[in-house]
């Protein structure tokens, strides 16, 4: 685990805070809780493609106590056909091809945070991923769609549409939420925005010629704003024009300001390290992360309880067909079917895997070439690789209690929230050392890392892997650390907390005078 300090990351940590004394002097100024707009494209509970959709559902909940927190996101297919109960409660107008929409609220607990539906049929109500087809190919008017997400977040933020709430901080998240910072910033909103990275490979590049279309001025496509070599880039956007930028883990923050990790936006982004104005905050997991009162296993179970963890291994091989053999340690993989994710790596170390003795059991969708290849894998071991190309919440769930070791070759993390699920469910991560695995695993006490994403380097911490499994006095003490090691929640909000606060002292940036000269 990454222990050094960091000078990115310069929010205190939690365990640093004395955020009782802190909530003391701010509530002491204010009169009421702060109202803060998250923006964003994923919501879990309402539709998810990744793990933004769970720190965007999370992470207002753990701030609720002390902020009204609303979500903004569009009305997608997949949310509609729920036919949640909804109100319309605004229009808003809308900018070039930007067609107008309404505004619905939502609110799908009692306890959880309200939820503004952007409807906008022409834009949203669509079959497929809310960024693509369901053939896999991107949305041609995805400039349009998600620009119309950026407007309506600076719209509310201005006070337009009469909803009867107005943010004293907008916090928009990743690309399709980056022309929500740009668009306030050119009407000079006084509104502070945060923004953040949740990963900075994928940056909404569009040809210049979609400008004209999302109202965009053309002063503004040089390689101070929004140009990106020769593309309009949404994320650019929502770094250049944000007040504060956090990402997802401390290391991650360190990284994309190197030419490495930083995706031809590394200058950008060390600038922003120098202005004081980068922040890593590694995500936490949500408390429903609990392996003895998880209402979704097979068998709950607690630190200790292996029998019962052993329910959810017999689940998995009867729903993937594996022998049953607990002499014979189970590898999970819990991923995007993707490059980034080092999937290539896992299919390179299989048979060193399966000869070895161990087994094999893989969830997830994505690269079509890889997911062939797994498939293909699974019919030369029929009883010790077992692959499911899809996702499905309730089984994975089951798949990171009945693992004992999950797969995490990623070139790059931004965070990861697997390797937290499976330790908190007394699975073993064996991971790359990067980004927020860095952060979250300790080698050789809550999981395994390996310094150099290649075969040489991932086979030989399989090897420890299966050494700790040879002694389960060892493996069992590695489980209770696992199970003890994620953050949660409720700690990981509290440096968002100190950094709104600290956003909102602060003046609004002037975005229109220079100063990122020699930066694309």
């Amino acid at each position: 685990m990454n222990t050094s300090a960091s000078k990115i990351a310069s929010l205190p940590q939690a365990s640093e805070i004395d955020f009782a004394q802190q909530l003391k002097a701010f509530h002491a100024g204010q009169t009421k809780r702060k109202k803060v707009l998250f923006v964003t494209p994923e919501y879990t509970g309402l539709i998810k493609a990744g793990g933004l959709g769970d720190v965007a559902a999370a992470l207002p909940r753990a701030l609720a106590e002390h902020n009204d927190v609303r979500i903004l996101i569009p009305a997608y297919r997949e949310i509609l056909q729920h036919h949640f109960p909804i109100k319309i409660i605004a229009r808003l107008e809308g900018l070039a091809k930007i067609p107008a929409c309404k505004i619905a609220q939502l609110q799908l607990e009692d306890d959880g945070p309200l939820i503004y539906l952007l409807i906008c049929p022409e834009l949203f109500d669509r079959a497929g991923s809310p960024y693509s087809t369901p053939e896999g190919t991107d949305w041609e008017d995805n400039h349009i769609r998600f620009a119309r997400l950026g407007l309506a977040a600076a719209d509310i933020a201005l006070g337009k549409g009469h909803l009867g709430w107005r943010p004293d901080i907008v916090h928009a998240h990743d690309w399709p939420s980056g022309l929500t910072p740009a668009y306030m910033a050119l009407r000079n909103q006084p509104t502070p925005c945060l923004f953040t990275i949740h990963n900075l490979a994928f940056q909404g590049l569009f040809a210049p010629s979609a400008m004209p279309d999302i109202g965009l001025p053309a002063r503004v496509f040089n390689s101070e704003e929004m140009e990106f070599f020769g593309k309009l880039s949404f994320l650019k956007a929502g770094l250049v024009y944000s007040n504060s930028i956090t990402t997802v883990s401390e290391t991650y923050a360190r990284e994309i300001t190197r030419a490495e990790f930083g995706c031809g936006l590394h200058g950008l982004l060390q600038q922003k390290f120098e202005q004081g104005l980068l922040y890593g905050i590694t995500n936490g997991i949500d408390d429903s992360w609990e392996p003895s009162t998880d209402p979704y296993l097979i068998s709950g179970f607690s630190a200790r309880e292996w029998e019962a963890k052993r329910a959810n291994t017999r689940h998995v091989e009867r729903q993937l067909n594996l022998a049953v053999n607990d002499e014979a340690p189970l590898f999970a993989v819990v991923s995007r079917i993707a490059p980034q994710k080092g999937i290539d790596l896992t299919l390179g170390i299989a048979d060193t895997l399966i000869h070895a003795g161990g087994r094999l059991a893989v969830m997830g969708t994505g690269d079509h070439a890889l997911e062939n290849a797994l498939v293909k894998l699974a019919k030369r071991y029929p009883e010790q690789v077992g692959v499911h190309i899809g996702f499905n919440e309730i089984e994975a769930r089951r798949l990171f209690a009945g693992s004992d070791f999950l797969l995490m070759p990623s070139r790059f993390e931004p965070c990861g929230l697997s390797q937290m699920y499976a330790q908190s469910f007394g699975s073993l991560p064996i991971a790359n050392c990067t980004g927020g695995l860095a952060d979250t695993i300790e080698d050789g006490v809550n999981g395994f890392l390996f310094h150099e994403p290649n075969l040489a380097s991932y086979k030989a911490a399989i090897k420890r892997a299966f050494n700790v499994y040879a002694h389960p006095d060892l493996l069992n003490a590695m489980r209770c650390h696992a199970m003890n090691s994620p953050q949660y929640w409720r700690e990981s909000a509290r440096p968002y907390q100190h950094l709104y606060q600290q956003v909102l002292r602060k003046r609004p940036m002037n975005f229109f005078k220079g100063g990122l000269s020699q930066c694309r």
